[in-house]
């Protein structure tokens, strides 16, 4: 049985009543979509628990935007700790309806991160978003990327077969430019290598068939849930065994992982730069536990000033390497402040082939 979390901090105490839905059809639309995607992954998610784990439903948490005037969410995080190192389940819409002044008109977005405790089960990150703005025009985000601590061939070929599957729904063919962007966007030049081993990411995504845009955002989201599902399950049953060195290695990769969201990742550099009022569901994506020492031995690879940021990362996290709430309430802070006093480093973030207007987007039109 779900239930509404114990919130801290910056996010504020709500019921799924108080918070209001944007008026656009569409909007209402991409909405129900992406709650659709969430019921179906985190009730997927619910039975491998209970047929192969601790028998622990996921929990809800309600976040509000400025006391669900302005939207809000939902996300679903895993209780079953013999399972998942961490995982949550995110789905919100923020609108300004009452601010015409604004760009933006609404954003309606799933954003999911499963981290399993296995070494040997994959992790994986999925997006699916419907910007609309004022002027009627809108646009999806579309991301998929297979994230394993160690590599397996075929779990890799199987969700390459997804991706091929889902983009054949779309109105054009996609498939090629997804997997451009998404090997550009996750690249970590720092280090010289990729996080993850297959990514997917279409950025700006629209054509004048919006009815067959969202047939295919729909199709997508499905089509890799339902992948994945099949991918751990089949992990979590065959792949039982593992050793101190695989957990290592576990945590090194988590690790770059952290380092790759907190210094390159523009979602969730932008998310925090918009409002503080979601801080936990934006870190949510973060593993429990992290190689503090690894970590701060890339800031010497980084340009000034995001150096800087990964000296400060490190100071936030406790002495054993824990991700816990208290420490994400202050990387949250610590990755705000930075882009607010060097907002030129935000040049040297990730992007696909284009660079998304999502925090202009929030801002008064001038």
């Amino acid at each position: 049985m779900s239930k509404i979390g114990v919130l801290m901090n910056t996010e504020s105490i709500a019921t799924m009543a108080q918070i209001t839905m944007a008026k656009s059809e569409e909007a209402q639309e991409a909405l129900a979509l992406v709650k659709k995607l969430q019921k179906r992954f985190v009730d997927k998610l619910n039975e491998l628990s209970f047929t192969l784990g601790a028998h622990k439903d996921f929990q809800e948490v309600i976040w509000a935007r400025d006391e669900g005037k302005h939207g809000g969410g939902s996300r679903f995080e895993s209780q079953d700790n013999k399972l998942f190192n961490t995982a949550s389940v995110n789905v919100s819409q923020v609108h300004y309806d009452d601010e015409p002044s604004k760009k933006l008109q609404s954003a309606s977005a799933i954003s999911t991160i499963i981290h399993p405790k296995n070494p040997k089960v994959p992790s994986i990150h999925i997006h699916i978003s419907l910007t609309k703005l004022r002027d009627d025009s809108s646009y999806w985000r579309i991301m998929a990327d297979l994230n394993p601590s160690l590599e397996n061939n075929g779990d890799k070929e199987f969700f390459i077969q997804a991706l091929k599957k889902a983009s054949k729904k779309s109105s054009k063919e996609c498939f090629d430019e997804g997997i451009k962007q998404g090997d550009k966007y996750f690249y970590i030049p720092a280090l010289k290598k990729h996080r993850g081993v297959s990514h997917f990411y279409l950025e700006n995504y629209n054509t004048e068939e919006k009815e067959k845009d969202f047939e295919f955002a729909q199709n997508f989201g499905n089509i890799i849930i339902d992948a994945y599902i099949d991918i751990i399950t089949n992990a979590y049953k065959k792949r039982t065994c593992f050793s101190i060195h695989d957990i290592t290695q576990q945590l090194d990769y988590h690790t770059l992982y952290l380092f790759q969201v907190l210094t390159l990742d523009r979602g969730t550099t932008s998310g925090l730069l918009i409002h503080n009022q979601n801080d936990l569901g934006i870190m949510a994506s973060l593993p429990k536990f992290v190689n503090k020492k690894l970590l701060l031995s890339w800031a010497k690879n980084l340009e000034y000033p995001q150096n800087i940021l990964v000296e400060k990362i490190v100071e936030d996290i406790n002495s054993e390497g824990e991700i816990n709430n208290i420490s994400k309430i202050k990387l949250a802070q610590t990755v705000r402040n930075h882009y607010k006093e060097y907002p030129e480093s935000l040049k040297m973030q990730a992007s696909g082939n284009t660079v998304p207007t999502t925090v202009s987007n929030h801002q008064v039109k001038v």
